[in-house]
């Protein structure tokens, strides 16, 4: 059984789409431990308590600095027997600390075809913005490993959503949310469980498989 912790800072959509699979048996040998915002008025912490999911608030702003922060929340996904940490909408940035504690073992969704719109200050609308600004015709999607880099880890699942006319930043996100975000996290979590998954250098590829990298 994999046991993931999930951070999120606002509503949680990610969060009640990896809930949804795991209850209607779509995600097998998956359960969730433990949900972690940074906000304790996030919607997701009310989303995960429905299900009696543990939750917990740690904000870095309560702690005396960044780490005592970071050591707090190593312990409480050690506490919970995390094997695998996923960031949904997590906006703090974890240390190299974190990381390192966590190697191979964090896993973001980014709402863009990286390496396209990534990086530094690419987040929420502003993904959306800039690729409305660039005049793209296709956007779509990122699942990854976390590494010390900002949305440089190796790439587990993309998934491509076409641009219309007529979209709005709004309208783009909610799309790139329910056409790629919320099918292709569960799908990423369901190989990790499924140990379908080897990283050689900055590549993810499928097991068994050494040629092609995953899709």
């Amino acid at each position: 059984m994999l046991r993931i912790g999930v951070l999120v800072s606002g509503g949680g959509t990610n969060l009640q789409a990896i809930i949804d699979r795991v209850e209607n048996g779509q995600l097998k040998n998956v359960e969730i431990g433990l949900v972690i915002s940074n906000k304790e008025d996030a919607y997701a912490l009310e989303r995960a308590s429905k299900y009696n999911i543990p939750t917990k608030c740690l904000a870095p702003k309560t702690f005396e600095n960044k780490e005592a922060f970071n050591q707090e929340l190593i312990k409480t996904l050690k506490d919970a027997s995390i094997d695998l940490v996923v960031l949904a909408g997590f906006l703090v940035v974890l240390d190299k600390e974190v990381i390192q504690t966590f190697e191979n073992r964090i896993i973001n969704v980014h709402p863009s075809l990286i390496p396209a719109f990534s990086g530094k200050g690419f987040y929420g609308l502003k993904v959306h913005e800039a690729a409305l600004e660039r005049g793209v015709q296709y956007t779509g999607a990122t699942v990854h490993f976390v590494d010390e880099g900002t949305d440089t880890g190796p790439i587990i699942m993309q998934k491509v959503v076409k641009v219309l006319q007529e979209d709005t930043p709004s309208t783009l996100q909610k799309r790139v949310m329910e056409e790629a975000e919320w099918e292709i996290m569960p799908q990423a979590i369901q190989m990790i469980a499924n140990n379908e998954i080897i990283i050689e250098g900055n590549r993810v590829i499928t097991k068994g498989n050494t040629k092609e990298e995953a899709k």
